[in-house]
């Protein structure tokens, strides 16, 4: 359909995070009329919070490696990860006058390294696109009819539109817009949604208080953590329930599952990951002088205060006399320091959300089958991956797919 055409095509995108302003754009440079709704004051709210650390926007591993990252999803994400991968959405800064470059880990980031620069030029152009934005507005479901129904500071509204485009993420960090409230109505409609459960997020243990109170806040470096066959290296950083931290959310689906099936996860940390179980006894088993075993531990093996006060806890945890073990023992349990997850950490502060609408719900155009003319892409899908780039890169990516979706739909006739 030619530009012109599409400009008596409307479409209504309810969700104003990265996965819906790339469907928005995708429409809008089409030549179509789009309007995005959002029930936040301003839009990217989350987007904006991606990249408080450095925004990590997607990831320069190769191909299979990269798509592997994505699990159980990956045959249902390949399509867009294809169309609108890493190469693609670097260009796509390129052109917003915000060029990456790509770190020593392989994770990509703007050269200012922070959201805002990048959301402002973003908008800049959807709004050139022509591109209205309908802040503190939420999605409340369908009316009768089929059509999607909004709540703003003028009441209740029910939009009249070509083509509609869901993006409403999914519960993590609500106060920043996404909530998980959309499951309700779609449920009522009858599309299955897998529930909501905090993914790339902290896990909980029981600490004494004296460890919790002296280490809450300590980073554990370079340490590798084991849950059955499946292992992650990186930090992890002690709270005062818990762990969290890039080597604890690389694991956190696993950790999820064995909670659910046995209520319990057993996990293992390594504290020293790139040395052998011999090489460390053998400095263990140098005579140690007048010094405490906790100096001799820093001295001769480099633990950190962190690292050492863990060994006692989990020695004290089992009745175990660290000082009474030979060498080759406490090699062996600062290799494998076992530890027991009571539950994940809360949804508030999960960086992303596992479940959502089931992929059964959709066809291969991101579009609703019970509800023709409805697409929905972005965290709202049952998928989920690890932090490195990978989340952002599918948000963006299946809200690309969506919008293709869109002009596929609207070309229709």
């Amino acid at each position: 359909m030619a530009r012109e055409a599409l400009r008596d095509k409307s479409v209504a995108v309810i969700g104003g995070g990265p996965a819906g302003l790339m469907a928005a754009e995708v429409a809008a440079r089409a030549g179509a009329s789009v309007t995005v709704y959002d029930r936040m004051p301003s839009l990217g709210r989350k987007f904006l919070l991606a990249g408080r650390g450095g925004l990590n926007l997607t990831h320069a591993e190769a191909r299979e490696a990269f798509l592997a990252r994505y699990g159980a999803a990956r045959p249902r994400l390949e399509a867009a990860l294809e169309a609108f991968g890493p190469e693609a959405l670097r260009q796509w800064c390129e052109e917003l006058g915000q060029p990456t470059f790509i770190g020593t880990s392989g994770r990509v980031f703007p050269v200012a390294m922070k959201t805002s620069p990048l959301l402002r030029a973003w908008l800049r152009r959807l709004a050139q696109q022509g591109l209205q934005v309908k802040l503190k507005h939420t999605f409340q479901g369908w009316s009768a009819d089929g059509r999607a129904i909004v709540a703003g500071p003028e009441g209740t509204q029910t939009l009249d539109a070509d083509a509609v485009v869901l993006a409403l993420g999914g519960a993590s960090w609500p106060h920043l817009g996404a909530d998980g409230a959309w499951v309700a109505p779609f449920e009522a409609k009858g599309i299955h949604a897998v529930p909501l459960a905090p993914a790339n997020c902290g896990v909980t243990l029981a600490w004494s208080e004296i460890f919790a109170s002296r280490n809450a806040g300590a980073p554990l470096k370079r340490i590798a953590i084991r849950i059955a066959e499946h292992q992650a290296r990186g930090e992890a950083i002690v709270t005062r329930t818990g762990l969290e931290g890039g080597a604890i959310y690389a694991i956190a689906s696993h950790v999820r599952m064995a909670l659910a099936h046995a209520g319990i996860a057993a996990i293992e940390i390594d504290l020293r990951p790139d040395e052998t179980n011999s090489s460390l006894a053998a400095r263990l088993a140098t005579p140690r002088g007048k010094r405490t075993l906790k100096e001799h531990l820093r001295r001769q093996l480099h633990l950190s205060p962190v690292a050492v006060a863990l060994l006692q806890e989990v020695a004290h945890r089992d009745g175990v006399n660290l000082g009474a073990l030979s060498p080759d023992a406490l090699a062996s349990l600062i290799k494998a320091l076992p530890l027991q997850v009571t539950g994940m950490a809360g949804m508030a502060r999960a960086i992303s959300t596992a479940g959502g609408v089931a992929f059964d719900e959709i066809d291969d155009a991101f579009m609703l089958k019970k509800l023709p003319g409805v697409f929905v892409a972005g965290e709202m899908l049952d998928w989920e991956a690890p932090t490195g780039g990978y989340l952002l890169q599918a948000c963006f990516a299946t809200g690309f797919a969506a919008g293709q979706g869109v002009l596929r739909w609207l070309s229709r006739d």
